[in-house]
């Protein structure tokens, strides 16, 4: 999708972001301090158009829930307002992601010259196996 073509952004009442404590190392600080960000967007009770809701929630993404809450966490830097950027950041990438219909293809026939190119190229190759096994035609 273009740069230029970003759909309207995510109105903030329609998330739901809550202040957790980070897994893994990080020393005593780790223990104290809730640094991570776990953002919760409901789907079905979102401002999006139905068709981007369909869209969405037909993703094969084991971040949406059967309930059709997409949960986002994010826990990569030491600060919480970098954390909930990055959460922002990721919804509206996955929100844009499905703003455009996929491009549906359209069945084609091959044209009757491939045809008869593949055709002519099996007998060859079989001329070719055949020769090798000293047997005549």
């Amino acid at each position: 999708m273009p740069l230029h073509a970003r759909p309207t952004p995510i109105p903030p009442e329609d998330v739901e972001i809550i202040a957790i404590r980070a897994q893994g190392a990080g020393g005593q600080n780790v223990n104290k301090v809730s640094s991570a960000v776990q953002l919760r967007y409901d789907i079905r009770a979102s401002s999006l158009a139905h068709e981007h809701k369909a869209r969405l929630l037909a993703l094969p993404d084991r971040r949406i829930t059967r309930s059709g809450v997409l949960v986002i966490k994010a826990q990569v830097h030491r600060s919480q307002e970098l954390n909930r950027a990055e959460a922002w950041e990721r919804l509206q990438e996955l929100v844009d992601s499905v703003a455009e219909p996929p491009h549906v293809r359209k069945p084609t026939r091959p044209p009757a010259s491939a045809a008869r190119r593949r055709l002519a190229d099996k007998r060859r190759r079989a001329e070719v196996k055949l020769s090798r096994s000293g047997q005549d035609l």
